[in-house]
C-alpha cells in the first residue's frame, strides 16, 4: 500500500491506494480479513455507494442487484439518549440484536451521537461533557485555532456492567436523563435479518424509507487506460511516481464519471479559462465507451457494501472492469468523509484489483 504525498497544512484528508490480488472468492464463505473485505468493514456509516460498468455489462447485474435483491431499508425517528437507554430497547435491539444509529448534527460544532456494533459515541462540546460528568477523552486536531475543545465518550453497552444497578451504566442513565436529555433525530438501520415482536421502536413512530438504486444508463464517456503497466508496478522510486501518477489521474476520472460531470464527454468544449481538466492520456490511449452508472443513496451498514461488491464480482464476465465507491457521512466541520473505491481493471486477472482509501480528520 502507498501512501499519496503528504497533504498541505490546510488539507483534512489523506489518500492511500493499493494495487492487490484477492484470494478465491466463496460466495458461501464471504471473506472478511483480508483487502478489499476489511477496508469496506472499517467504514461506520455509509452515505451512498457508486457502480460504474461498460453498458453491455448492465444486464449481467440488473437481476442480482436491482430485480431480484431487495432496496436497503432504514428509518428516521425522534428519540433521547435515555429512550435508547430504556430497558426493553436496550436489551432488544443493542444486547441481541446488531443495530447501527446515528443522530442530526455536524461533529465538531454540534452534540453528535453514535452507535455502532453496540457500542456508543458521544462527541460533546465543553460544556455538555462537563455536565454530564462522564469520563472521556479529548477530541479533534490539537492546535487549531478558533476551534472550541471538544470531547468524545464511549460505552460498550453489549458488556456485563451495562445493566441497572451498575455504577458506571446508572451514571450514563443519569446524565441522558439531565444534562443530555435534549431529543433528536437518529438514522437507525438494524442488520439483524429478524425484529423483535413487539417492537420497541414502533411506540415512537419511525419514518421507514427505502434506498432505491438510481439507474444511468448510456452516459458517453472518453475513458482513459484503466490497467498500469507493468513497468509502473514496483517500489522503485521513478516506478512509485509513475503508479501514483497513474491512479490520481485514474481516480479523478472516476469522481468526475460519479458526479456525472460533462468533462468526460468526447468533444467537451469548455473553456480552458474554466476548467483545464482533460481526459489521462494520448488520444491513441483513449476509448469511447458508453458507461452505466447505478448510485444508492441513504444509510447503509458496511456488510450491505460488502455483499453488494461479492455479487458484482460473481454476476460480472471476469474480463469485464467496474469501479464501485462507498462514501460516509460527513465526520467533521469541514465536510470530511471517508471514502472506498475498488476497481477491477480491464483486461487483467480476475482477482487484480486497485483500491483508493480516502481518511478524512474526524
Amino acid at each position: 500500500m502507498l501512501p499519496f504525498s503528504a497533504p498541505a497544512v490546510y488539507q483534512a484528508s489523506k489518500c492511500f491506494v493499493t494495487y492487490g490480488v484477492m484470494g478465491h472468492l466463496d460466495p458461501k464463505q464471504p471473506p472478511s480479513k483480508s483487502k478489499p473485505w476489511t477496508t469496506l468493514a472499517s467504514q461506520d456509516f455509509i452515505h451512498r455507494a457508486d457502480l460504474i460498468i461498460p453498458q453491455q455489462a448492465y444486464e449481467a447485474v440488473q437481476d442480482v442487484l436491482i430485480k431480484d435483491k431487495p432496496a436497503p431499508q432504514f428509518k428516521r425517528v425522534f428519540m433521547s439518549l435515555a429512550d435508547i437507554l430504556a430497558d426493553n430497547f436496550l436489551e432488544e435491539y443493542i444486547k441481541k440484536r446488531n443495530i447501527m444509529m446515528l443522530s442530526e448534527g455536524r461533529r465538531g460544532i454540534d452534540n453528535v451521537f453514535a452507535l455502532r456494533q453496540g457500542t456508543l459515541t458521544m462527541f460533546l462540546d465543553k460544556e455538555a461533557y462537563e455536565r454530564a460528568g462522564l469520563v472521556g477523552k479529548p477530541h479533534g486536531v490539537k492546535g487549531k485555532r478558533g476551534l472550541k475543545p471538544r470531547w468524545v465518550v464511549e460505552f460498550d453497552l453489549t458488556a456485563s456492567s451495562m445493566f441497572p444497578g451498575k455504577k458506571g451504566f446508572d451514571r450514563l442513565v443519569y446524565a441522558s436523563k439531565n444534562a443530555l436529555s435534549t431529543p433528536l433525530t437518529w438514522l437507525f438501520c438494524s442488520i439483524s435479518d429478524d425484529t423483535p415482536m413487539p417492537d420497541p421502536l414502533d411506540r415512537h413512530h419511525p419514518t421507514t424509507l427505502s434506498t432505491t438504486p438510481n439507474v444511468s444508463q448510456g452516459i458517453n464517456a472518453l475513458t482513459p487506460t484503466l490497467t498500469p503497466s507493468v513497468d509502473s508496478i514496483g517500489s522503485g522510486g521513478e516506478a512509485r511516481e509513475e503508479f501514483e501518477s497513474f491512479c490520481t489521474e485514474l481516480y479523478e476520472w472516476l469522481s468526475l464519471v460519479r458526479l456525472g460531470s460533462p468533462r468526460i464527454q468526447p468533444g467537451d468544449q469548455i473553456d480552458p479559462y474554466l476548467c483545464r481538466y482533460h481526459v489521462p492520456g494520448e488520444e491513441n490511449q483513449q476509448s469511447q465507451q458508453l458507461l452505466c452508472k447505478i448510485n444508492w443513496q441513504g444509510f447503509l451498514a458496511p456488510s450491505w457494501a460488502r455483499q453488494t461488491l461479492i455479487d458484482i464480482i460473481t454476476a460480472l464476465p471476469s474480463k469485464t472492469w467496474f469501479s464501485f465507491s462507498t462514501t460516509t457521512f460527513s465526520k467533521g466541520m469541514a465536510g470530511d468523509n471517508a471514502e472506498c473505491t475498488f476497481l477491477r481493471p480491464q483486461d487483467s486477472s480476475p482477482v487484480e484489483y486497485i483500491l483508493w482509501e480516502v481518511k478524512g480528520h474526524e
